[in-house]
């Protein structure tokens, strides 16, 4: 059995209006992960991402990328909590 991880994400840079929020549920969805993504009113890009390790490394490593007409800079990743997520969803502006 694999252990599941949370991930707590702000992802900064060109990342609003570029479709990035879309781009993360369905790269999420493709790799089985659960929790949300949401524009923050600073810019950036925040996720919550619960799943096996290396599927969430996968993940991270993707969003390093971005969808193709975003710009990131850098990600900041810490611990997260995992509230029973049962899919991934887009989360309204915080």
């Amino acid at each position: 059995m694999t252990d599941t991880t949370t991930k707590h994400l702000r992802i900064f840079g060109h990342v609003q209006g570029v479709y990035y929020r879309a781009w993360t549920q369905e790269t999420a969805n493709g790799l089985n992960l659960t929790g949300w993504v949401r524009n923050r009113k600073d810019g950036s890009v925040e996720a919550i991402v619960s799943g096996p390790e290396s599927q969430i490394m996968k993940f991270i490593k993707a969003c390093h990328e971005g969808p193709e007409l975003a710009t990131v800079d850098t990600i900041s990743i810490n611990e997260g909590i995992n509230e029973g997520f049962t899919d991934f969803t887009i989360r309204e502006t915080a």
